[in-house]
């Protein structure tokens, strides 16, 4: 397609992952939106493979007043977004290893942390989940707030929001140049091209790349790989006693495991620097998880069912960036969600709306403790 008869929308986003497919739904009501995702499938990458556990206790200041402005929406999503709960309650047990109770108190010295969860000690822990060594536990901090989140119910309502509202969403069509015109941006693909003015950078691990692509300077983001596991429950317990058990994640991060679907997802929370790419597991990783996870229950891990790993793209700060950039009219940031963009994508994508339309942030997210210059890149413009 010529440059001539490129296709004229007020708003391009580049990525159909969760970030991109909800601020796209959020701008529909407001202007043409058109998407552009380089897979055949939307959420193919980090969207695809999160471990799917909604708490306000994740993340640093930022990313927690973000996700508590979610919860309504998680809790209450908007009439044919979906017709399965978003939630699923699972308590979430923060397990104070033994010899770590100065990390924990540390954790505890936080006033979210203090108002959310409340200390168990061993035999309290052992009763919730037998299956952990008495002899490997001090103790637990218990949220009983958080929840699993269905990942896909939530992406394909805000696709087909966006779909509903006229967004036209173009799976499969790499983004081969972005270019500064008097007027706005040409975006050209391997089969066509589309001009606006608005350009909305949601891709993820790409990112930095895109901004590279635009001669937008990038914000140096870091995708981190992780890895996770799926393993059978332990021998003599039924899976719908497991089914029930609550999260468990170790107080100074080092693993976790969760209930999933019959099975036990288990991870080693390692974050690997990586470049952009479809991650796959090192198989060191892979016997890392099974090895604590094998440590501090003392069940032994026969096979592991299936493995695999994704991309968290973190900021320099670990706070998302959201706003225009300061130095190219009409280029606007989305990225950085770091290990939290399922959970916070319902008020992140109402304030990256709001931003992009030059609005200030809806009431209820700026009253949870969010605020745009702690978003904006211009934090690391100034710097």
């Amino acid at each position: 397609m010529s440059e001539t008869s490129a296709r004229s929308v007020d708003c391009l986003v580049i990525g159909a992952g969760i970030a991109g497919a909800s601020i796209a739904a959020n701008l529909a009501p407001h202007m043409t939106v058109a998407v552009l995702e380089a897979e055949a499938h939307a959420g193919y990458h980090t969207t695809g493979r999160s471990a799917a556990l909604y708490s306000a206790l994740y993340g640093n200041a930022p990313v927690r007043a973000l996700t508590r402005a979610s919860r309504s929406f998680f809790d209450q999503p908007p009439a044919g977004f979906t017709d399965v709960p978003l939630l699923r309650a699972r308590d979430t047990l923060y397990l104070i290893g033994a010899g770590q109770q100065a990390v924990a108190d540390r954790f505890a010295a936080d006033e979210d942390v203090r108002t959310h969860t409340r200390r168990l000690d061993a035999d309290e822990v052992i009763r919730r989940l037998a299956i952990l060594q008495r002899d490997r536990i001090e103790g637990a901090l218990l949220d009983d707030t958080s929840a699993d989140i269905d990942v896909d119910a939530l992406h394909q309502g805000f696709l087909r929001q966006a779909r509903a509202g006229g967004v036209r969403l173009h799976l499969g069509s790499p983004l081969r140049e972005l270019v500064r015109e008097k007027q706005g941006w040409l975006a050209r693909t391997d089969s066509f091209s589309v001009r606006a003015p608005l350009v909305i950078n949601a891709a993820g691990a790409w990112a930095d790349a895109v901004a590279h692509m635009a001669g937008v300077a990038p914000l140096a983001l870091q995708p981190l790989r992780r890895t996770a596991a799926l393993i059978d429950v332990p021998a003599g317990v039924a899976a719908a006693e497991a089914a029930d058990w609550p999260a468990v994640i170790a107080i100074d991060e080092s693993h976790y495991f969760k209930p999933d679907a019959g099975l036990l997802l288990i991870s080693p929370a390692d974050e690997t620097p990586s470049p952009p790419c479809d991650a796959q597991p090192e198989e060191l990783d892979v016997a890392i998880a099974v090895d604590r996870f094998e440590t501090l229950s003392g069940q032994r891990v026969a096979r592991v069912r299936h493995r695999w790993a994704g991309l968290r793209v973190f900021s320099p700060d670990r706070t998302p960036v959201v706003g225009f950039d300061p130095t190219a009219p009409g280029f606007f940031w989305c990225a950085g969600q770091g290990g939290y963009g399922i959970q916070t994508a319902p008020a992140l994508a109402r304030a990256a709306a709001a931003l992009a339309l030059g609005e200030q942030l809806p009431e209820d997210i700026a009253a949870a403790g969010v605020h745009a210059p702690d978003l904006s890149p211009r934090r690391f413009r100034n710097a």
